[in-house]
């Protein structure tokens, strides 16, 4: 089959196409901007692409165009294949009818953790000699690519709410159809495509209703929004996951024991009782309750607890999720993809456990589409107030002030219209021991290697 795919260059859709080439077919595919890393890795699979979308760059004998959900009417590519008839689907349509359907699918869903905890999951699935497939919304470093092919019968996917493309309007995940689904989280995210928080529980509710009557649904037992989506109907066995242990909770459920001061040692508890230990260099309570559902789902696949928790030591995260880019005269520079506010406290509660006792510097860049809209402007302030002081960036065309936020943080907030005079700023205020933690979703102007750069320099 000859393949092109429209908007390649994102996450998911250069997921799309590596998985489309690893099953034999000819790919190639366009979009607004081809750049790397995503650019690096398809070309390496002798993937062709081309920049813009282009009618001339369809191959007249292709069969089919998969669309992706950054396009709309009114794009030339997308008219010319309107008018000319081609057959067309979007990327989860194609991947559930392509690669999932003879699976045996293990789906995460949530407004955080998808991409930490699909990581972990198929870490542990590959650790226990299983070779699975994923899809995966970032690049875990077990494998150093989004996604592969895999060998039947588990495929692990990230399964985002956003909507599938603009001829199908549906969460992307009510395509997978999983047989185990992981529940992370709900919160109101994504306005530019809901409306309301109900709107986001009654995709969460269609998505339930794809599940098999023996699959498995591992739950955050913790959040009352994934307990109110259930509470309208579930038909599916269910496992809860907690922060901790509680006499209240059923006999199966997964909670978190005992834990060390810096977040590497922790106990696996099932039923209030110790089953296992895990010890990694992954901080955050976060992170402890993602590899908590990371192990419920992969028990339902067949792997024991013990082994999940020996995988768990090997794995070394992803990218873009509390990743070290450097250290310069011992002041470390992070990165982080956090850009809601639960998201964005998360993180900083997090970087507590390895701060010691330097200072915690956080940069953010209100870039989501959520955020430039304004919508968890009245949240944020107190998302970043375990930071010792918080750089912000007002980037052209956000539509509300960061100064009225800015006014109501406890902790040093400054507001910056330039990477340069943040990099100026903190190259003048960091010290030994300190830590910068940039916050975005995106490139962010390459801040992390230029203020890199500027503190080597200082030296």
């Amino acid at each position: 089959m000859k393949i092109h795919i429209l908007g390649i260059c994102g996450t998911f859709m250069g997921g799309i196409a590596l998985l489309a080439k690893q099953a034999g077919h000819e790919v190639s595919g366009c979009d607004a901007n081809v750049y790397p890393p995503m650019s690096n890795q398809l070309q390496e699979q002798g993937i062709v692409l081309c920049e813009g979308f282009f009618a001339r760059d369809i191959p007249d004998d292709v069969d089919e165009v998969v669309i992706g959900n950054a396009l709309s009417r009114g794009n030339e590519a997308v008219e010319y294949v309107l008018n000319k008839n081609i057959s067309y689907s979007s990327g989860p349509e194609w991947l559930a009818k392509h690669v999932l359907k003879e699976r045996w699918v293990l789906a995460v869903a949530g407004t955080h953790g998808k991409t930490t905890t699909a990581s972990m999951l198929a870490w542990i699935l590959q650790y226990a000699g299983l070779n699975p497939g994923f899809l995966i919304g970032g690049i875990p470093a077990n494998f150093g690519l989004s996604a592969r092919i895999g060998e039947a019968p588990f495929f692990v996917v990230e399964a985002d709410e956003y909507d599938t493309a603009f001829f199908d309007k549906r969460s992307k995940f009510v395509h997978y159809h999983p047989r185990t689904a992981v529940l992370n989280n709900l919160e109101f995210d994504h306005a530019d495509i809901f409306e309301n928080l109900d709107a986001i529980k009654k995709q969460f509710h269609h998505f339930v209703r794809t599940i098999p009557g023996d699959g498995l649904i591992v739950k955050n037992g913790d959040d009352e929004n994934i307990t109110a989506v259930l509470s309208q109907g579930c038909w599916s066995e269910v496992a809860a996951f907690h922060q901790m242990h509680d006499t209240n909770h059923r006999d199966d459920d997964w909670s978190i024991g005992k834990t060390s001061k810096d977040g590497k040692q922790f106990e696996v508890l099932l039923d209030g009782k110790v089953v296992a230990n895990v010890n990694w260099f992954i901080h955050g309570l976060h992170n402890r309750m993602n590899a908590l559902a990371a192990i419920a789902a992969a028990q339902h696949a067949g792997v024991p607890v013990e082994f999940s928790c020996e995988a768990l030591k090997e794995f070394k995260g992803i990218r873009r999720r509390l990743e070290i880019r450097g250290v310069v005269n011992e002041i470390t520079v992070i990165d982080d993809f956090a850009h809601h506010p639960t998201a964005i406290k998360e993180t900083l509660t997090a970087m507590k456990e390895v701060q010691g006792n330097g200072k915690v510097f956080a940069v953010l860049e209100p870039r989501s589409n959520t955020m430039r809209m304004g919508i968890h402007k009245d949240s944020l302030s107190d998302s970043w107030q375990q930071a010792d002081e918080i750089c912000l960036y007002q980037p052209e065309g956000l539509d509300w002030n960061l100064a009225d936020v800015a006014q109501q943080s406890k902790v040093p907030a400054t507001i910056f219209s330039s990477t340069d005079k943040i990099i100026e700023h903190l190259t003048s205020k960091a010290k030994s021991g300190d830590h910068i933690l940039i916050m975005s979703n995106g490139g962010f102007e390459a801040i992390h290697q230029r203020l890199l750069d500027a503190l080597q320099h200082n030296r």
